[in-house]
């Protein structure tokens, strides 16, 4: 899909198919309540969603803006992966990684996971990415870890964001901000 308007409009339509659901009251990450609710899982893990949430994010990373792509665990990870795999097929390859709730406590019982023996995010400029944000904790634990580690956090990128508060905590952390979608998209 060359027409990034047509991309957009499709990638809402496989989103509201496959990942948005309202109704049923439901308890969010963030402790809240919502009557609307999105699991992107089934979008990110389709064929043509996977590939156009992949194209989305990395057109809204100028070339060379950063070196790596990642996220907290779970949901950050198919995305990190599928826009590593498409940066390399467009000549412009970023790495992806993960950052785990807890390190593990056996084997290499790292937090930061994706890294080859001796490579590390220090020095490093990271998009931080999210699947759905809402008040911007699962990012903001990430981009602790992260920095902690010495990486430089370029971005926040999120695939849905619920119009929450997250917007403004990333901005009062003086963090770049960007919304693929947000809630008003479906509301």
């Amino acid at each position: 899909m060359g027409n990034p308007g047509a991309a957009r409009s499709r990638l809402i339509e496989i989103v509201r198919e496959r990942s948005f659901s309202t109704g049923t009251e439901t308890r969010l990450v963030s402790g809240r309540s919502t009557n609307f609710y999105f699991n992107m899982k089934p979008s990110m893990l389709d064929p043509e969603g996977g590939a156009l949430i992949a194209r989305a994010i990395l057109d809204a990373l100028a070339p060379g803006e950063v070196d790596m792509v990642g996220g907290l665990e779970m949901g950050a990870v198919p995305l990190a992966v599928a826009v590593a795999v498409l940066s390399q097929g467009q000549g412009r390859p970023v790495r992806a990684f993960f950052v785990r709730k807890q390190a593990k406590d056996h084997g290499a019982r790292q937090l930061i996971e994706g890294l080859a023996p001796g490579e590390s995010v220090r020095g490093k400029r990271v998009a931080v990415l999210e699947d759905v944000t809402t008040t911007g904790g699962s990012a903001m634990k990430a981009i602790e870890a992260l920095k902690a580690e010495g990486a430089i956090i370029a971005r926040v990128i999120s695939l849905v964001d619920r119009q929450e508060g997250a917007a403004e905590a990333f901005k009062a952390a003086g963090l770049p901000f960007t919304a693929i979608l947000t809630a008003a998209d479906f509301l």
